[in-house]
């Protein structure tokens, strides 16, 4: 993944939760760096999800719908 479409990735992942934020934040600071296009796509599968409906991805509050979202959101929830 290019650097151009990685800052592109990051800049989307401002939210307007602080939680989500914080979350993203950290990803972002640790292994969010390094991601393949597969993860990258399924950020932003992630990313146009409504806040509230991302934050309870995040906080095991629902089920995720789809398996390639499943290793990202992991990965959310260990940062």
């Amino acid at each position: 993944m290019d650097a151009r479409a990685l800052e592109r990735l990051k800049w989307r992942s401002r939210r307007g939760l602080l939680e989500l934020d914080l979350v993203l934040t950290r990803f972002w600071a640790g292994e969010g760096n390094v991601m393949t296009a597969a993860q990258a796509s399924a950020m932003e599968k992630l990313l146009m999800l409504p806040d509230n409906d991302l934050l309870d991805l995040v906080m095991g509050r629902k089920d995720i719908p789809e398996d390639a979202l499943r290793e990202l959101v992991g990965k959310l929830q260990a940062a």
